[in-house]
């Protein structure tokens, strides 16, 4: 397995595995099977896909796009690219022009209000609501969706005009490695300098406490956050052709339905009725970038994902999906769960029980884990037990 210090980090993510790589390893080698493939089914940030891509040929899954381009940029070998200055700087400049182009185009509305430096709390609510309000305005032009939906909400103006600038470069970039590096770094800085408790459900309300607080965020630079992680990439993530590598947005039923014999697959499905999509739906939209209908104070899209296993009346039947894919395809189960999950870990035991029978044997690995809340609560951290449980099949 690849040593975690050396795996580049992309996104605040809410149960990330990034600190329980070890114990996935172990309770990966506890099975003990002969197989040459690893099925990373609910991929998230896909760090899990990318640790064992050194050992086994790799699928990483998600329905969520912007788990297939971590995916791809850990999958990908950068060791061509040697002049990184250069080449960032580059990337830079050609941002630079679109939003001195977005510049121009705003000044078609009069008066921009834009943060400064220092301002009063009466100046600094102002531009929040201004930059607010341009979502109902009539500004059109090509590349402004975080310009003319996002301004003054989990970020400024000014570092919507560089979301927006940057993301229109990746889509000139022919190298589609490449690409994802800038969206991978991209998604990096937006993520760092979110206004937001790390996540995107809500942006913080304005009061007259909290207001230099959220202007310090709004002074973040989205181009050297850009920067600094796109050279990180482009130094760290090299990798050989020894093991077959690939990156898909499927439903998990879909995905198991074409995995190969005998493949190792790691489950780790939403443990609570707290809905991915909505907390990471702008990461969502950057990448397909299709000016989605939006609604709520939090600018939702209106056709997020709402996962089986987030919901109390489904989450047994998309275990039951799971299991059943598993055994369809002569498959190895690890599976990520939660003790303050949506299921108990002896009613999953019990529906393991009715699905697998005597074909399959069972253990069950436990790791104290404090699991990010990302600021849905007065505590930053919930300490649990992150169970491990392995089904091997005879």
């Amino acid at each position: 397995m690849r040593n975690v210090e050396q795996i580049p980090h992309f996104l605040k993510y809410m149960g990330a595995k990034r600190d329980i790589l070890a114990e996935i390893d172990e309770a990966v080698r506890s099975l003990n099977v002969d197989s040459t493939c690893f099925c990373d089914l609910f991929a998230g940030t896909s760090v899990v896909s990318y640790a064992m891509s050194d050992m086994y040929d790799v699928i990483s899954n998600d329905i969520q796009a912007y788990s297939s381009v971590f995916a791809r940029t850990y999958f990908a070998d950068f060791s061509r690219y040697t002049d990184h200055p250069v080449l960032v700087g580059d990337i830079l400049k050609q941002a630079e022009s679109h939003k001195e182009e977005l510049d121009k185009l705003l000044a078609t509305l009069g008066n921009v209000l834009r943060h400064t430096e220092y301002m009063s709390f009466e100046d600094f609510e102002k531009c929040e609501y201004w930059q607010q309000g341009l979502i109902n305005s009539s500004l059109e032009g090509n590349y402004i969706l975080f310009t003319k939906f996002y301004s003054g909400t989990y970020w400024s103006l000014e570092q919507c005009q560089w979301i927006d600038s940057i993301r229109k470069v990746a889509d000139a970039c022919d190298d589609p490695d490449l690409k994802d590096a800038i969206m991978s770094s991209l998604i990096f800085a937006m993520s760092y300098s979110s206004q937001s408790t790390g996540h995107f459900a809500q942006f913080r309300k304005i009061t007259e406490r909290n207001y230099m607080d959220i202007l310090s965020y709004r002074r973040r630079p989205i181009p050297d956050m850009f920067a600094r992680k796109l050279t990180e990439i482009l130094s760290v993530i090299v990798n050989s052709g020894s093991h077959n590598k690939v990156a898909t947005t499927m439903d998990y039923v879909d995905c198991l339905n074409k995995i190969p014999r005998n493949a190792i697959v790691y489950a780790d499905p939403p443990y609570s009725n707290v809905h991915y999509s909505r907390f990471y739906h702008a990461v969502e939209t950057l990448v397909k970038y299709d000016y989605p209908k939006i609604k709520y104070t939090g600018r939702y899209r209106s056709d997020r994902h709402q996962s089986p296993f987030d919901q109390k009346t489904a989450v047994k039947v998309a275990f039951r999906n799971l299991f059943a894919g598993v055994i369809n395809a002569g498959a190895h189960l690890v599976l990520s769960y939660s003790d303050n999950g949506m299921l108990t870990p002896d009613e999953i035991m019990e529906l393991a029980g009715e699905m697998f029978g005597d074909t399959y044997d069972s253990d069950i690995f436990e790791k104290d884990y404090s699991h990010m809340k990302m600021g849905r609560s007065d505590e930053y951290k919930m300490d649990v037990k992150e169970l491990l449980i392995t089904f091997k099949r005879r």
